[in-house]
């Protein structure tokens, strides 16, 4: 499974929607994804690549798009 793939993955599983949902998907755009879905995706996120993130980042965390981008600062190329 490519990293894409665990990355969308968590956040189907986690928040429970369709893949073609995550594009262009922002956060608080979707009821699931609330600040308690926030965290869950988060935590998803963080077992899946074995990384843990800082505050700052999990509060930047705003998009599927921008996700992407800060998961590079912990070498997990999407």
């Amino acid at each position: 499974m490519t990293n894409l793939q665990k990355y969308e993955n968590a956040f189907i599983e986690t928040l429970g929607i369709e893949q073609n949902q995550t594009t262009n998907l922002e956060y608080q755009a979707i009821p699931e994804w609330d600040s308690i879905g926030h965290m869950s995706l988060i935590t998803a996120l963080e077992d899946v690549f074995d990384i843990m993130m800082d505050t700052d980042d999990i509060i930047d965390f705003s998009s599927f798009e921008k996700g992407k981008e800060l998961l590079k600062k912990y070498d997990v190329q999407i």
